[in-house]
Protein backbone atom coordinates (compact mmCIF):
# COMPACT_ATOMS: atom_id res chain seq x y z
CA UNK A 1 0.00 0.00 0.00
CA UNK A 2 1.24 3.47 -1.01
CA UNK A 3 1.91 5.89 1.99
CA UNK A 4 -0.11 8.98 1.02
CA UNK A 5 2.17 11.21 3.13
CA UNK A 6 5.07 10.06 1.22
CA UNK A 7 6.61 12.96 -0.99
CA UNK A 8 6.17 12.71 -5.04
CA UNK A 9 8.94 11.34 -7.21
CA UNK A 10 11.20 14.50 -8.44
CA UNK A 11 11.09 14.40 -12.73
CA UNK A 12 14.78 13.13 -13.84
CA UNK A 13 16.62 13.95 -16.83
CA UNK A 14 14.45 11.07 -18.43
CA UNK A 15 11.59 12.11 -17.87
CA UNK A 16 12.32 15.22 -19.64
CA UNK A 17 14.18 13.79 -22.46
CA UNK A 18 11.26 11.31 -23.04
CA UNK A 19 8.54 14.08 -23.35
CA UNK A 20 10.62 16.50 -25.49
CA UNK A 21 12.12 13.65 -27.58
CA UNK A 22 15.55 14.05 -27.40
CA UNK A 23 18.24 12.79 -25.49
CA UNK A 24 19.69 13.23 -22.10
CA UNK A 25 22.43 14.79 -23.88
CA UNK A 26 20.30 17.88 -25.17
CA UNK A 27 18.15 18.09 -21.78
CA UNK A 28 21.69 18.64 -20.09
CA UNK A 29 23.32 21.15 -22.70
CA UNK A 30 19.58 22.91 -22.58
CA UNK A 31 20.59 23.99 -19.40
CA UNK A 32 24.10 24.17 -18.81
CA UNK A 33 25.60 24.82 -22.63
CA UNK A 34 22.48 26.61 -24.36
CA UNK A 35 24.48 27.85 -27.18
CA UNK A 36 24.91 23.75 -28.32
CA UNK A 37 21.30 23.35 -29.20
CA UNK A 38 19.12 25.25 -31.74
CA UNK A 39 16.75 27.55 -30.17
CA UNK A 40 13.44 25.07 -31.65
CA UNK A 41 15.64 22.27 -29.16
CA UNK A 42 16.37 24.14 -26.81
CA UNK A 43 12.80 25.50 -26.20
CA UNK A 44 10.79 22.37 -26.54
CA UNK A 45 13.13 21.02 -23.47
CA UNK A 46 12.37 24.17 -21.54
CA UNK A 47 8.92 24.13 -22.10
CA UNK A 48 9.11 20.03 -21.14
CA UNK A 49 10.64 20.83 -18.12
CA UNK A 50 8.08 23.15 -17.02
CA UNK A 51 5.57 21.26 -17.77
CA UNK A 52 7.50 18.68 -15.28
CA UNK A 53 8.66 20.64 -12.57
CA UNK A 54 12.17 19.76 -13.30
CA UNK A 55 15.13 21.27 -11.81
CA UNK A 56 18.53 20.46 -13.13
CA UNK A 57 20.86 18.92 -10.98
CA UNK A 58 24.68 18.00 -11.06
CA UNK A 59 24.13 15.11 -7.56
CA UNK A 60 21.80 16.16 -5.02
CA UNK A 61 18.35 15.76 -6.55
CA UNK A 62 19.13 11.87 -6.94
CA UNK A 63 18.23 11.59 -3.42
CA UNK A 64 15.44 9.46 -2.64
CA UNK A 65 13.59 11.91 -0.38
CA UNK A 66 14.02 14.88 -2.75
CA UNK A 67 15.78 17.53 -0.62
CA UNK A 68 18.99 18.58 0.58
CA UNK A 69 18.04 20.85 3.41
CA UNK A 70 20.55 23.31 1.76
CA UNK A 71 19.60 26.93 0.85
CA UNK A 72 21.21 28.34 -1.96
CA UNK A 73 21.99 32.48 -2.19
CA UNK A 74 23.53 33.79 -6.07
CA UNK A 75 25.15 36.80 -6.19
CA UNK A 76 26.40 38.67 -9.25
CA UNK A 77 29.71 38.04 -10.93
CA UNK A 78 32.02 40.17 -8.93
CA UNK A 79 34.88 40.52 -11.72
CA UNK A 80 37.05 43.21 -11.37
CA UNK A 81 37.23 46.20 -13.89
CA UNK A 82 39.81 49.27 -13.95
CA UNK A 83 39.21 52.88 -14.75
CA UNK A 84 41.07 56.41 -13.54
CA UNK A 85 39.22 59.10 -11.36
CA UNK A 86 41.58 61.46 -11.55
CA UNK A 87 42.22 60.76 -15.75
CA UNK A 88 40.12 63.18 -17.67
CA UNK A 89 37.83 61.76 -20.23
CA UNK A 90 39.38 62.77 -23.04
CA UNK A 91 43.40 61.75 -21.66
CA UNK A 92 45.24 59.01 -23.31
CA UNK A 93 46.42 58.15 -20.13
CA UNK A 94 43.23 57.09 -19.04
CA UNK A 95 44.25 53.68 -19.56
CA UNK A 96 46.37 54.02 -15.62
CA UNK A 97 43.63 51.81 -13.97
CA UNK A 98 41.23 52.02 -11.11
CA UNK A 99 39.84 48.89 -9.92
CA UNK A 100 36.03 48.30 -9.69
CA UNK A 101 33.40 45.63 -8.85
CA UNK A 102 30.94 44.61 -10.90
CA UNK A 103 27.46 45.43 -9.62
CA UNK A 104 28.54 48.82 -8.41
CA UNK A 105 31.62 48.06 -5.51
CA UNK A 106 34.64 50.86 -6.33
CA UNK A 107 38.16 49.97 -5.06
CA UNK A 108 40.33 52.67 -3.64
CA UNK A 109 42.91 54.47 -6.48
CA UNK A 110 46.37 53.13 -6.12
CA UNK A 111 45.83 49.51 -4.51
CA UNK A 112 47.11 46.55 -5.80
CA UNK A 113 44.59 43.30 -5.98
CA UNK A 114 46.43 41.53 -3.16
CA UNK A 115 45.55 44.95 -0.76
CA UNK A 116 41.80 45.39 -2.23
CA UNK A 117 40.88 41.61 -0.22
CA UNK A 118 40.81 43.04 3.06
CA UNK A 119 40.17 47.15 2.54
CA UNK A 120 36.74 48.27 3.55
CA UNK A 121 36.38 50.49 0.60
CA UNK A 122 36.44 47.50 -1.20
CA UNK A 123 34.74 44.94 0.97
CA UNK A 124 32.30 44.37 2.36
CA UNK A 125 29.32 45.76 -0.28
CA UNK A 126 25.68 45.58 -0.29
CA UNK A 127 25.88 41.84 -1.39
CA UNK A 128 28.63 41.07 1.26
CA UNK A 129 26.23 42.65 4.21
CA UNK A 130 23.20 40.58 3.03
CA UNK A 131 25.14 37.86 2.30
CA UNK A 132 25.98 37.24 5.95
CA UNK A 133 22.72 37.81 7.62
CA UNK A 134 21.71 35.25 4.78
CA UNK A 135 24.32 32.59 6.03
CA UNK A 136 24.12 33.64 9.66
CA UNK A 137 20.24 32.85 9.70
CA UNK A 138 21.02 29.56 7.72
CA UNK A 139 23.35 28.94 11.18
CA UNK A 140 21.30 29.11 13.50
CA UNK A 141 18.42 27.18 11.92
CA UNK A 142 20.79 24.51 11.06
CA UNK A 143 20.69 24.72 7.35
CA UNK A 144 23.69 24.20 4.85
CA UNK A 145 24.31 27.05 2.40
CA UNK A 146 25.66 27.04 -1.21
CA UNK A 147 26.39 30.58 -2.40
CA UNK A 148 27.42 30.95 -6.40
CA UNK A 149 27.99 33.53 -8.87
CA UNK A 150 29.00 33.56 -12.46
CA UNK A 151 29.04 35.51 -15.44
CA UNK A 152 26.71 33.01 -17.11
CA UNK A 153 23.99 33.99 -14.75
CA UNK A 154 21.15 31.76 -16.91
CA UNK A 155 23.32 28.23 -16.40
CA UNK A 156 24.86 29.35 -13.10
CA UNK A 157 21.24 30.43 -11.51
CA UNK A 158 19.66 27.10 -13.03
CA UNK A 159 22.36 25.10 -11.94
CA UNK A 160 22.28 25.96 -8.76
CA UNK A 161 18.39 25.81 -8.59
CA UNK A 162 18.94 22.01 -8.92
CA UNK A 163 21.37 21.73 -5.79
CA UNK A 164 19.23 23.90 -3.31
CA UNK A 165 15.97 23.49 -1.84
CA UNK A 166 15.36 27.39 -1.59
CA UNK A 167 16.92 29.93 -3.59
CA UNK A 168 17.74 33.85 -3.43
CA UNK A 169 19.16 36.27 -6.20
CA UNK A 170 20.61 39.36 -6.25
CA UNK A 171 19.21 41.31 -9.67
CA UNK A 172 21.29 40.83 -12.66
CA UNK A 173 20.96 41.88 -15.96
CA UNK A 174 20.25 38.72 -16.99
CA UNK A 175 17.92 37.92 -14.40
CA UNK A 176 14.30 37.69 -16.20
CA UNK A 177 16.44 35.24 -18.95
CA UNK A 178 17.99 33.44 -16.04
CA UNK A 179 14.24 32.64 -14.11
CA UNK A 180 12.69 31.23 -17.29
CA UNK A 181 15.64 27.97 -17.09
CA UNK A 182 14.46 27.92 -12.97
CA UNK A 183 11.08 26.06 -12.69
CA UNK A 184 8.69 26.50 -10.01
CA UNK A 185 9.88 23.54 -7.57
CA UNK A 186 11.70 25.31 -4.81
CA UNK A 187 10.97 28.53 -2.70
CA UNK A 188 13.05 31.74 -5.00
CA UNK A 189 13.31 35.23 -3.37
CA UNK A 190 14.70 38.21 -5.14
CA UNK A 191 16.32 40.69 -3.62
CA UNK A 192 15.40 44.39 -4.75
CA UNK A 193 13.10 43.11 -7.67
CA UNK A 194 10.08 45.46 -7.78
CA UNK A 195 6.44 43.42 -7.40
CA UNK A 196 4.89 41.21 -10.49
CA UNK A 197 2.50 38.46 -11.21
CA UNK A 198 4.95 35.89 -10.74
CA UNK A 199 5.49 33.46 -7.70
CA UNK A 200 8.72 34.41 -6.49
CA UNK A 201 8.96 36.24 -3.04
CA UNK A 202 10.70 39.73 -2.58
CA UNK A 203 13.28 41.29 0.04
CA UNK A 204 13.78 44.70 -0.36
CA UNK A 205 14.29 48.02 0.74
CA UNK A 206 11.41 51.75 0.73
CA UNK A 207 13.43 53.38 -1.94
CA UNK A 208 11.37 56.17 -1.85
CA UNK A 209 10.60 56.83 1.71
CA UNK A 210 15.28 56.40 1.82
CA UNK A 211 15.56 59.31 -0.74
CA UNK A 212 11.93 61.69 0.76
CA UNK A 213 14.21 61.86 3.66
CA UNK A 214 16.83 62.18 2.30
CA UNK A 215 15.79 65.10 -0.04
CA UNK A 216 13.99 66.85 2.88
CA UNK A 217 17.19 66.83 5.10
CA UNK A 218 19.17 68.59 1.70
CA UNK A 219 16.04 71.17 1.59
CA UNK A 220 15.15 71.70 4.87
CA UNK A 221 18.71 71.41 7.10
CA UNK A 222 20.90 72.92 4.79
CA UNK A 223 19.19 74.95 2.09
CA UNK A 224 20.17 73.39 -1.02
CA UNK A 225 18.13 73.93 -4.29
CA UNK A 226 20.32 72.46 -6.56
CA UNK A 227 20.20 68.79 -6.38
CA UNK A 228 21.49 66.40 -9.45
CA UNK A 229 20.74 62.90 -9.14
CA UNK A 230 23.79 60.44 -9.76
CA UNK A 231 22.86 57.17 -10.99
CA UNK A 232 21.64 53.91 -13.06
CA UNK A 233 17.61 53.56 -14.10
CA UNK A 234 18.36 49.78 -15.30
CA UNK A 235 17.61 48.49 -11.61
CA UNK A 236 14.45 48.75 -9.41
CA UNK A 237 16.41 50.56 -6.84
CA UNK A 238 17.72 52.88 -9.38
CA UNK A 239 14.86 53.87 -11.15
CA UNK A 240 12.37 54.22 -7.99
CA UNK A 241 14.92 56.03 -6.22
CA UNK A 242 15.58 58.81 -9.40
CA UNK A 243 11.49 58.74 -9.31
CA UNK A 244 11.59 59.63 -5.90
CA UNK A 245 14.11 62.45 -6.00
CA UNK A 246 12.32 64.04 -8.77
CA UNK A 247 8.79 63.57 -6.91
CA UNK A 248 10.39 64.82 -3.74
CA UNK A 249 12.31 68.48 -5.18
CA UNK A 250 8.96 68.83 -7.12
CA UNK A 251 7.07 68.63 -3.64
CA UNK A 252 9.52 71.35 -2.60
CA UNK A 253 8.14 73.76 -5.25
CA UNK A 254 12.52 73.20 -7.03
CA UNK A 255 12.78 72.32 -10.51
CA UNK A 256 14.90 68.68 -10.63
CA UNK A 257 17.19 67.88 -13.31
CA UNK A 258 15.35 65.68 -15.74
CA UNK A 259 18.06 62.96 -16.13
CA UNK A 260 20.33 61.73 -14.14
CA UNK A 261 24.68 61.60 -14.19
CA UNK A 262 24.90 58.69 -15.83
CA UNK A 263 26.71 56.18 -12.86
CA UNK A 264 27.83 53.61 -15.16
CA UNK A 265 30.55 51.28 -12.90
CA UNK A 266 30.82 48.17 -15.37
CA UNK A 267 32.13 49.13 -18.09
CA UNK A 268 32.82 52.65 -19.90
CA UNK A 269 32.85 55.57 -16.74
CA UNK A 270 30.24 58.17 -18.11
CA UNK A 271 30.13 59.26 -14.04
CA UNK A 272 33.57 60.60 -14.68
CA UNK A 273 32.97 61.83 -18.02
CA UNK A 274 29.68 63.84 -16.69
CA UNK A 275 31.15 65.17 -13.52
CA UNK A 276 34.65 66.18 -15.92
CA UNK A 277 32.21 67.70 -18.12
CA UNK A 278 30.22 69.64 -15.57
CA UNK A 279 33.16 70.93 -13.64
CA UNK A 280 34.73 71.95 -16.98
CA UNK A 281 31.64 73.67 -17.69
CA UNK A 282 31.09 75.87 -13.80
CA UNK A 283 27.42 74.03 -14.01
CA UNK A 284 28.27 71.52 -10.81
CA UNK A 285 25.45 71.33 -8.58
CA UNK A 286 25.54 72.15 -5.13
CA UNK A 287 24.16 68.12 -4.54
CA UNK A 288 25.07 65.37 -5.51
CA UNK A 289 22.25 62.91 -4.43
CA UNK A 290 24.28 59.09 -5.57
CA UNK A 291 21.97 56.00 -5.95
CA UNK A 292 24.77 53.92 -4.29
CA UNK A 293 27.38 54.39 -1.98
CA UNK A 294 29.89 53.28 -4.23
CA UNK A 295 29.03 56.17 -6.33
CA UNK A 296 29.48 58.73 -3.98
CA UNK A 297 32.86 57.15 -3.20
CA UNK A 298 34.05 57.76 -6.76
CA UNK A 299 32.61 61.07 -6.50
CA UNK A 300 33.74 62.50 -3.67
CA UNK A 301 37.52 61.12 -5.29
CA UNK A 302 36.87 62.67 -8.79
CA UNK A 303 36.16 65.93 -7.08
CA UNK A 304 39.48 65.42 -4.99
CA UNK A 305 41.29 65.24 -8.06
CA UNK A 306 39.82 68.17 -9.33
CA UNK A 307 40.73 70.11 -6.80
CA UNK A 308 37.08 70.72 -5.21
CA UNK A 309 36.14 69.87 -1.58
CA UNK A 310 33.39 67.96 -0.07
CA UNK A 311 31.20 69.38 1.12
CA UNK A 312 32.44 73.16 0.84
CA UNK A 313 32.22 73.16 -2.42
CA UNK A 314 29.54 70.07 -3.53
CA UNK A 315 27.53 67.87 -1.00
CA UNK A 316 27.48 64.05 -1.90
CA UNK A 317 25.32 61.86 -0.51
CA UNK A 318 24.86 58.39 -1.05
CA UNK A 319 22.55 55.19 -0.35
CA UNK A 320 22.95 51.42 1.40
CA UNK A 321 25.54 52.37 4.18
CA UNK A 322 28.24 50.11 3.36
CA UNK A 323 31.27 49.91 5.90
CA UNK A 324 33.29 52.24 3.43
CA UNK A 325 31.31 55.32 4.32
CA UNK A 326 31.96 55.22 7.82
CA UNK A 327 35.63 55.29 6.95
CA UNK A 328 35.86 58.05 3.91
CA UNK A 329 37.13 61.58 4.00
CA UNK A 330 34.88 63.36 4.48
CA UNK A 331 32.56 60.44 6.53
CA UNK A 332 29.53 59.68 4.28
CA UNK A 333 25.74 60.67 4.46
CA UNK A 334 24.08 58.15 3.19
CA UNK A 335 20.71 55.83 3.66
CA UNK A 336 21.41 52.35 5.32
CA UNK A 337 19.39 49.54 4.42
CA UNK A 338 19.51 47.49 6.78
CA UNK A 339 21.40 44.49 4.66
CA UNK A 340 21.87 41.95 8.00
CA UNK A 341 18.22 41.46 8.24
CA UNK A 342 17.37 41.43 5.17
CA UNK A 343 19.64 38.76 4.30
CA UNK A 344 18.01 37.11 7.32
CA UNK A 345 14.37 37.31 5.85
CA UNK A 346 15.20 35.71 2.95
CA UNK A 347 16.77 32.63 4.17
CA UNK A 348 13.90 32.39 6.92
CA UNK A 349 11.14 32.67 3.88
CA UNK A 350 13.24 29.96 2.18
CA UNK A 351 13.27 27.42 4.80
CA UNK A 352 9.53 28.04 5.86
CA UNK A 353 9.74 30.12 9.02
CA UNK A 354 9.06 33.28 7.63
CA UNK A 355 5.61 33.19 9.52
CA UNK A 356 2.03 33.41 7.89
CA UNK A 357 1.42 34.79 4.74
CA UNK A 358 -0.49 38.11 4.96
CA UNK A 359 -4.09 38.02 3.70
CA UNK A 360 -4.51 38.07 0.63
CA UNK A 361 -1.28 37.73 -0.61
CA UNK A 362 0.06 34.41 -2.67
CA UNK A 363 3.93 35.15 -1.45
CA UNK A 364 6.19 37.56 0.66
CA UNK A 365 6.96 40.95 -0.54
CA UNK A 366 9.02 41.78 2.55
CA UNK A 367 9.95 45.97 2.46
CA UNK A 368 12.33 47.34 4.46
CA UNK A 369 12.22 50.35 6.50
CA UNK A 370 16.31 52.33 5.62
CA UNK A 371 17.66 55.19 7.86
CA UNK A 372 18.95 58.21 7.25
CA UNK A 373 22.40 58.68 8.24
CA UNK A 374 24.00 61.80 8.35
CA UNK A 375 27.21 62.37 8.42
CA UNK A 376 30.29 64.98 7.12
CA UNK A 377 29.49 64.82 3.54
CA UNK A 378 26.43 66.70 3.66
CA UNK A 379 28.17 69.59 5.57
CA UNK A 380 26.72 68.27 9.40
Amino acid sequence: MTDAAAPARRPTVYDVAQQAGVSIASVSFAFRHPERLTDATRERVLAAARRLGYAPSAAARGLARGRTGTLGLHAFDLMLERADPGARADDEQSAVHRPTLGGGGVIPWGMTDDETLSDPRAFPLYVDEIQRGFALECWMMGRPVMVTSGSDSDVSIADTAGRVDGLAIFPTDALPSALSRVTVTIPTVLFSVAPDDDPYHRVRVDNRGGIRALIDHLVDDHGIDDIAFVGRLESTDGTERFGEYLASLRRWGLRPRPEPIDATVKGEHRLIEQLNALIDAGALPDALVCSTDQHALLAIDLLSARGLRVPEDVVVTGFDGILAGRLSTPTLTTVRQPMEAMGRAAARILAGQAGPLPDGQARFDAVFAPQLVVRRSCGC
